[in-house]
């Protein structure tokens, strides 16, 4: 069989993964197999794959393909999410573009053009994971807003709304400006910045007394309903009872006491302005204070400011700085501090609003949630995240559910009065309208009904998403829920613990009565070698696609494998892509050079046949390794073993203790072995580097057509030969003595030479022939170790001696010898010193006492030796 010089890695990912489609080797239906579930973290409809999903998604790949080989039943369901904001904002700018504003549209011909936009931009992600090798059931493809994930969205709604948990309420909510929508509070990111505190001037109403009143948002004065005092600070007793006027607004506002006012902060004097302020807004409820919203949906002020209407906040904030100082109402400006709450999606600086708004109860469904992953039914790994996960879920605060737009699940509620209680809840207009004649006793006609704009939180439909996937909310019985759920692994990223998979935990104890899944793989954030995490804006998140190209997908998938622990940031570097290329050109050559090898009959050499022994061993030890690190998610380390397994134990070790001499044949025997243990390596690879390990797995023997390496057995551990094991190391040992003897003393490789080791047990019976052959020795001799000139080196415990000959330059090997005894000499004494004294013996932990003691044994050994070595060359 002939096989190219190089992996063609393009042309082999192309024909692999189409080979695995058309025989459908991911596809999965309930069988009597124990089954093995993954759902993917769907994807924005909006997105192209990036480092992270590059990271998250090679993850999930390779524990499914694992368990596929393990005889699981293994389905890995994927789809895409409707994303509202983010879709909504890329179908308007392309509106804009083509110069039509989103208001002269109706819901209707918008939601055209948005579906337009979906079908023509929403596979992209998805067809770049299958170049990314995902072995997802494809035929199980869902999106957050197909027919039965909608279905179970409003479904799932109008339960919650008959059980009580979703309420409508007035209350403040995170407004995103430019968005246009509201925001829930783990949509809100926190940033420090460095702001202005204004010190504003309000003049008593009567007189010409003044007070000062501290805040950053002086653009908000146009909403300022009172001005606030402690009733305990004694500087402002005078002012109870009376009002001041606001700057510009030219309004009389009461002089109101409480005690939310911080004495400290300030002047002890505070604006209250109910309508954009959380802490406000409950003062003014205690007080029966009037709430004037000054701000426009946009961010830009309304009629209530004046002449400022129209302007944006931040424009106005710098603009009115200059009329207060005009009109002599500005006491100062100082630097300062603070942290302001920004849009997750746009970035956009977060307005607290008063409105209308849906939210759904959280403590009631939040409890049994925390107690399943407080007691480990739902393990989040790594566990450090528990804490965090248990002060979130401890201090939930209702989920505000509407969003003001029109891409996604529309609220399934239907208005028909114009009070806030006029509305009815239900699956469908029909249903609606019904209860609407059942709640007024009028026969009203659809006409009369209005529903609600506002659409749902994206996250109300993902949060289903482990049940919804196999239409468990539609159909709670079925048998591709009963029979899939719950799944096993989710693997997402930290900050989404909240957004999702929390929601997640309490809706599968809310609708399925158990956990949607048993582990929560949570990984790292990809950063560049600076620390900084990966983005578009930095410009520093190299594209996958163009990695996969240059390196291909295998190489990309070990560069990015190498170094992902669980929980903790990924320092990503192209030279990580570049030795994950590397391991697969070591992995092709070795099969050129097994496959080159002419074949005889004839039965293994000694030294072969004890590397085979060994291997056996060696294997069984690794696969244990293997899957202890599987089970305990370490999935880098499982990596890190293969490679080391194949790179240094099959290639470096076995493959040159087998290799037959320059122009002779291998035995038949012994090749039949190696391909055989070739076959297990592309096994053990495979969930980590699927093509190179299919490709080679063909190549290995003829295969039957519809054959797949994606379905072989996965190996089972086996207790190793711990005493075999021991020796080859000591073998390993003086081979590389030997080597490294021979390259520091110029002695070729192609000169047999002798060896001499005076201890009985130096030499591993086991291996004697295989450390010949390696090292290219003559004999070995156990005598002859103080005769005449040579080189001395360490085997373990074991002082090795190779006689020199004429090869020799004896006075420069003296003067290194007595260079190694002076440095020995001295570290004795320094080490005898420390335990002649008595403090540190008695004070010292014994384990650190005993280390020194072995280091003065050592020492004492190395110094005998030397000298022994340096007379025998006198």
């Amino acid at each position: 069989m002939s096989i190219s010089a190089n992996f063609e890695y393009k042309e082999a990912e192309q024909k692999w993964y189409q080979y695995w489609l058309e025989n459908k080797f991911f596809e999965s239906t309930p069988d009597e197999r124990k089954p093995y579930t993954i759902v993917i973290p769907p994807p924005n409809v909006t997105g192209v794959l990036h480092m992270g999903h590059m990271l998250n998604n090679t993850l999930q790949d390779v524990i499914i393909r694992r368990a596929r080989m393990r005889g699981y039943n293994a389905c890995w369901v994927p789809g895409t999410d409707h994303a509202s904001i983010a879709t909504e904002a890329k179908v308007v700018a392309k509106l804009k573009a083509e110069g039509i504003n989103k208001d002269s549209l109706t819901r209707d011909e918008f939601l055209e053009h948005a579906w337009e936009w979906t079908h023509k931009h929403g596979g992209i992600i998805l067809d770049q994971l299958k170049r990314l090798g995902a072995s997802c059931d494809w035929s199980r493809e869902a999106f957050t807003m197909d027919e039965i994930r909608s279905e179970s969205v409003i479904k799932v709604f109008v339960d919650l709304y008959n059980k009580g948990l979703i309420y409508r309420g007035y209350r403040m909510v995170n407004w995103d400006p430019e968005a246009k929508t509201t925001l829930s509070d783990e949509e809100v990111i926190h940033k420090d910045v460095n702001a202005k505190l204004y010190y504003l001037k309000y003049k008593i109403e009567g007189s010409e007394e003044f007070v000062t009143v501290a805040t950053t948002r002086p653009e908000t004065i146009f909403g300022d309903t009172a001005v606030c005092i402690n009733p305990a600070d004694e500087r402002y007793s005078h002012l109870k009872g009376k009002k001041v006027i606001v700057p510009i607004a030219n309004r009389a506002v009461p002089i109101i006491e409480d005690d939310y006012v911080d004495l400290e902060f300030g002047t002890g004097c505070l604006k209250i302005t109910p309508a954009h302020d959380i802490n406000d807004k409950a003062i003014g409820d205690r007080h029966n204070l009037e709430v004037i919203d000054s701000l426009n949906d946009d961010g830009t002020l309304n009629d209530h400011a004046m002449h400022y209407a129209g302007k944006d906040r931040f424009v106005v904030r710098k603009e009115i700085f200059k009329e207060l100082e005009e009109k002599g109402l500005l006491a100062k400006v100082e630097d300062y501090n603070t942290s302001v709450g920004t849009s997750e999606r746009t970035g956009a600086v977060i307005e607290p609003r008063l409105s209308d708004q849906w939210f759904l109860k959280m403590k009631e469904i939040a409890k049994p949630a925390l107690d399943s992953v407080m007691s480990d039914e739902v393990q989040l790994i790594p566990e450090k995240f528990k804490n965090t996960y248990r002060h979130w879920m401890e201090n939930v605060h209702d989920w505000n559910i509407s969003r003001q737009l029109w891409w996604g699940h529309q609220i399934p509620a239907w208005f028909y009065g114009n009070g806030k209680e006029d509305f009815v809840v239900a699956e469908n207009a029909d249903e609606a309208l019904k209860l609407a004649q059942d709640k007024t006793g009028k026969s009203l006609t659809a006409d009369d009904l209005t529903q609600d704009k506002d659409a749902l939180d994206t996250w109300f439909s993902s949060w289903l998403w482990p049940i919804s996937v196999f239409d468990g909310i539609r159909n709670p019985d079925n048998e591709e829920i009963n029979y899939y759920y719950p799944t096993q692994d989710l693997i997402t990223a930290p900050e989404i613990l909240f957004f999702w998979v929390a929601r997640m935990v309490m809706a599968g104890y809310e609708y399925r009565k158990e956990r949607p899944f048993s582990n929560v793989y949570l990984t790292g954030i990809v950063r560049d070698k600076q620390g900084r995490k990966m983005s578009k804006s930095l410009g520093n998140s190299p594209d996958p696609i163009s990695l996969m190209e240059k390196y291909s997908t295998d190489g990309v998938r070990v560069g990015m494998l190498l170094t992902s622990p669980a929980g903790n940031d990924l320092p990503f570097d192209e030279d990580l892509c570049v030795q994950g290329r590397n391991f697969s050109n070591k992995i092709w050559n070795a099969l050129r050079l097994v496959k080159g090898w002419e074949v005889a009959d004839g039965e293994p050499t000694e030294a072969a046949a004890s590397a085979i022994k060994w291997l056996d061993e060696r294997f069984k030890k690794t696969m244990v390794s293997i899957d202890e690190s599987f089970e305990k998610y370490r999935i880098s380390e499982a990596l890190m073993t293969t490679y080391k397994f194949v790179w240094d134990d099959f290639c470096s070790w076995y493959l040159e203790a087998i290799k037959p001499a320059f122009g002779e044949p291998i035995d038949r025997k012994t090749l039949e072995v190696t391909l055989d243990y070739f076959e297990r390596i592309t096994v053990i690879l495979h969930p980590f580097m699927p093509f190179i390990s299919e490709e080679i797995w063909h190549l290995i023997k003829d295969r039957k057509e519809g054959e797949t390496l994606c379905l072989q057995a996965w190996p089972v551990a086996a207790e190793s030969d711990e005493v075999l094991l021991s020796d080859f190391d000591q073998a390993a040992a003086v081979v590389n003595g030997i080597r490294n003897i021979r390259a520091s003393k110029n002695i070729s490789f192609k000169d047999q030479i002798e060896l001499v080791a005076p201890a009985a047990d130096a030499i591993p019976t086991a291996f004697e022939k295989l450390i010949v052959k390696l090292g290219n020795l003559s004999s070995i001799a156990t005598e002859g170790a103080g005769d005449g000139p040579g080189f001395t080196f360490l085997a373990g415990k074991y002082e090795m001696f190779i006689p020199a000959g004429d090869a020799i330059d004896v006075e420069a090997e003296k003067e290194k010898l007595r260079a190694d005894l002076e440095y020995q000499q001295g570290f004795l004494i320094s080490v005898s010193k420390k335990l002649s004294n008595e403090r540190f013996v008695s004070g010292a932990p014994a384990a650190v006492v005993d280390g020194e003691r072995k280091k003065q044994a050592d020492a004492e050994a190395k110094i005998k030796a030397l000298e022994e070595r340096l007379a025998a060359m006198s």
